[in-house]
């Protein structure tokens, strides 16, 4: 591949080929304690250690449907969402049947003010409390890591 191509393919024609990644949008649900702030992790599907998240839902914010995951997967109530990402982190989606696809996380600080122990998905995950460099430890995304380190 020549120079002149190769330059014109990497800056113009490649992004025109490529599919933006998938977008979900996560919880870091938040709370204070007698021993600090502390974040919520739940278990995936694989076992690994991650915030609550999901896809976009129709006729909610961004926001709303990142609180509306900490629900479903971590039986967290908020009392206060906020409207604008607070970063975002890109990884791969795995699905059941194998195939994945790059994605891109948006992550919303979401204030806690319920936690109950009966929501959709109690049967299907664990959940730990744990600090925000604890939990930074525990996942495996580089990115959320420093999100959640800088928390």
């Amino acid at each position: 591949m020549n120079t002149v191509f190769r330059s014109l393919w990497t800056g113009v024609l490649r992004p025109l080929f490529q599919r933006p990644p998938a977008l979900q949008l996560a919880a870091l649900c938040h709370r204070k304690t007698d021993a600090g702030k502390e974040v919520l992790l739940v278990s995936s599907s694989s076992g690994r250690w991650i915030l609550p998240k999901g896809w976009p839902i129709d006729g909610l914010t961004a926001g709303e449907a990142a609180a509306q995951e900490a629900w479903e997967e971590g039986g967290v109530k908020a009392s206060k969402v906020g409207e604008a990402s607070m970063g975002s982190f890109f990884g791969r989606k795995t699905y059941n049947n194998g195939r994945s696809e790059p994605c891109e996380t948006m992550v919303y600080k979401l204030k806690v003010a319920d936690v109950a122990n009966d929501f959709p998905e109690a049967n299907r995950r664990e959940r730990i409390w744990v600090s925000p460099s604890k939990a930074a430890e525990l996942v495996d995304n580089a990115q959320l890591k420093s999100l959640l380190a800088k928390f």
